[in-house]
């Protein structure tokens, strides 16, 4: 049977759309809901970045699990079943009585996650190499803007329909995703037996560059903590800047998801970029813009200011991933896609953990203009280690005569 991958991607794309929205809805009132259920104000901080972590821990935990089972299930199976479970455990936040709860809801959330990584495995298993960068760029928009978006509509929702409501909404976004991924996302796939499954050792063997396959999940890694360190303290901030009381949270929302508009426009036309100069060149440039845009919001005095800066930095956003994982899949040996993408989620995860973690420690210790400043310079470190990582394989010069020769009639 002949699969029409780029109809899958797009269906794949609502449905890592969906997801990333249901993820991001609870984003913006977060610290208030955990204040509404009883926690102590001196420790709200730190169980929103807790809270935040501990889906992305039991995520990473179980990642290699869910690849291992995509390779032989294949991967729409993998993706219907993460849908599922994420429609019971978001919607069941609606009715948790306490922090604790809380808390073990959203672990059993990141349990029975992954749609997004196995999206991007089976998108990345279909389409054409000199095609994966525009593919995995436009794939990356779903979840990108769905998590960018989904906060400005959460904080609407939160102040319409109350806060508990917006999880009975996200279950029912939720589940209408898993009959959109059962129905329409088409797959052919041959059950394989465990025994008859390359083994991870060998398939790492196989693998033309680990080093630098290792380095690039090192990359996915820092990528993560820079984006999720401001997560816990952010609607705080904005707070504190001066944002109204009466409409903190839809402003918060906003000043999030705005970044979102520009990740949208951004990821396709980089990643066309990737594929015809090196995704490596456009991956340097995210990073080096979002270093200029995270550093200033420590200095800025109003939440206008943050704005602007949030939706630069929606620029960056729409490089870097998509970046990441086209370089990836260009590594990666066939009957091991899945397993290599379920260790770059994993990777992923742990940065989402490390990330809010330390957000929350360095605002409790200092304050939060220290967070953006911490966060600038683990963005220079890893400008530093791409640059290490792709040594020998950047040359100025040569990128230089590729734009020339590609404006040239």
């Amino acid at each position: 049977m002949e699969i029409d991958w780029k109809r899958n991607m797009y269906i794949a794309w609502l449905g890592c759309f969906f997801t990333g929205v249901s993820f991001s809805l609870v984003m913006p009132f977060i610290p208030i809901y955990i204040e509404e259920l009883g926690a102590p104000q001196n420790k709200v901080e730190f169980y929103a970045g807790l809270s935040i972590s501990i889906t992305a821990l039991s995520a990473a935990l179980v990642a290699p699990l869910w690849g291992n089972m995509a390779d032989r299930r294949g991967r729409k199976l993998m993706m219907v079943r993460a849908a599922a479970g994420m429609t019971i455990t978001m919607g069941s936040l609606a009715f948790v009585p306490n922090v604790f709860w809380l808390l073990v809801m959203r672990f059993f959330n990141g349990l029975l996650s992954g749609y997004v990584p196995n999206a991007t495995a089976m998108i990345a298993s279909q389409a054409p190499k000199d095609k994966s960068g525009w593919a995995l760029g436009t794939l990356a928009t779903g979840a990108v803007a769905g998590s960018l978006i989904g906060p400005s509509l959460g904080g609407f929702l939160a102040q319409t329909v109350g806060i508990r409501n917006v999880f009975i909404v996200t279950g029912v976004i939720l589940l209408i995703n898993t009959i959109l991924t059962m129905f329409f996302v088409k797959e052919d796939f041959t059950p394989i037996e465990r025994a008859e499954v390359m083994p991870t050792k060998e398939m790492l063997k196989s693998i033309k560059q680990p080093r630098l396959l290792f380095g690039l999940l090192l990359t996915t890694f820092i990528i993560q903590i820079g984006m999720t360190t401001i997560s816990p303290i952010l609607t705080l901030y904005i707070r504190q800047l001066g944002g109204q009381n009466d409409n903190i949270l839809f402003v918060s929302g906003l000043i999030v998801s705005i970044a979102g508009f520009s990740t949208f426009i951004s990821a396709p036309l980089l990643g066309k970029l990737g594929d015809k100069f090196g995704n490596q060149y456009v991956l340097i440039f995210g990073l080096s813009l979002s270093f200029l845009c995270i550093l200033p919001m420590g200095f800025i005095k109003t939440p206008f200011q943050l704005g602007v800066l949030r939706f630069l930095l929606g620029f960056s956003t729409g490089a870097l991933m998509p970046s990441v994982n086209s370089l990836i899949s260009k590594l990666t040996p066939a009957n091991g896609v899945s397993r290599i993408f379920s260790f770059n989620q994993m990777f992923t995860n742990f940065g989402q953990v490390a990330g809010p973690l330390l957000g929350s420690l360095v605002a409790n210790r200092s304050d939060y203009s220290t967070v953006f400043i911490v966060t600038s310079g683990l963005i220079g470190i890893n400008i530093a280690l791409t640059l290490f990582n792709f040594r020998g394989k950047l040359s100025l010069k040569e990128l230089i005569n590729e734009i020339k020769n590609s404006v040239t009639p």
